[in-house]
């Protein structure tokens, strides 16, 4: 090998590296920049459940999960004592709550901006959302307003329809929460029967309503 081709290999060869200090210095800065960027969205997820501090507490029946006897909290006054038979259940994840019609107003008060694993139980009482390691709660029939597929939730975007929609009333405001069964074509019947359970009870209030009045 002629000596203009040894001096090019080893030009080729990667500089050995001398200056560790600034080396080490750039990746301490890198660390310190990605944990001041987390506390800041822990402090904006902090300030956020602060301003939704008016939510009342999630309303909740007796069940494995929540009698006392289980170590839970008592139901709510005007919760069922007794869910009936199940219509539907499912499988799946929780990906959120936001203000309805809001995809990107999440709400985290109350344990709602906690994704987790889910447990869906559908009756003629209403809708029952266990999740193990978060705060369960019961969605009373008369304040489901709808459910729909839709592909994304604040913070989860999916195919479309990947995702099941419902909206219900909680104190003052109305919720959009979302789930995604392990089995995605079993969406489309969650949707007809929350559409019908929610129909069936706001046409019965309204009835009730309307009798009260004539007397």
């Amino acid at each position: 090998m002629t000596p203009s081709l040894i001096h090019l290999a080893e030009a080729q060869k990667s500089a050995p590296v001398t200056d560790w200090a600034a080396r080490i210095g750039w990746v301490v800065g890198l660390l310190v920049f990605i944990a001041f960027v987390y506390w800041l969205m822990r402090q904006g997820w902090k300030w956020r459940g602060t301003l939704q501090g008016d939510l009342p507490e999630l309303p909740s029946r007796p069940s494995p999960a929540t009698a006392l006897n289980g170590g839970g909290k008592p139901p709510l006054p005007g919760m069922p004592a007794d869910a009936g038979e199940p219509r539907l259940t499912l499988s799946g994840r929780y990906h959120g709550s936001t203000t309805a019609g809001q995809w990107l107003d999440r709400i985290v008060a109350r344990g709602l901006g906690t994704r987790s694993r889910v447990e869906l139980t559908l009756t003629d009482q209403g809708l029952d959302v266990v999740r193990p390691g978060a705060a369960s709660f019961f969605m009373p029939a008369a304040a489901l307003r709808g459910a729909r597929l839709d592909k994304g939730i604040a913070g989860k975007v999916l195919t479309e329809g990947g995702l099941l929609i419902v909206t219900w009333r909680h104190g003052d405001r109305e919720i959009d929460s979302g789930f995604r069964s392990d089995r995605a074509a079993d969406h489309g019947a969650w949707v007809e029967a929350l559409n019908a359970l929610s129909t069936t009870h706001t046409t019965t209030t309204t009835e009730h309503t309307e009798t009260e009045g004539a007397r």
